[in-house]
């Protein structure tokens, strides 16, 4: 009978722990946009490519320089 005591003290002990982190998630905003994220992987392509141009544009002034 003791074990269900100690049990039920464990799990409400971890059940404040997973609330306190989740009302510090809460307050930083962490859940306040979430529009962004599911637009952010469309333009993952995009940003590689300007990358790539930046780098394929320094490249070639590099070249005139010398």
């Amino acid at each position: 009978m003791e074990v269900v005591y100690i049990t039920i003290g464990v799990s409400i002990i971890v059940a404040v722990f997973f609330f306190i982190v989740f009302i510090k998630s809460v307050k930083s905003g962490q859940y306040e946009d979430t529009y962004t994220p599911s637009v952010r992987m469309l333009f993952d392509d995009e940003l590689v490519t300007k990358k790539k141009e930046k780098l394929v544009q320094k490249e070639q002034l590099e070249n005139q320089q010398e």
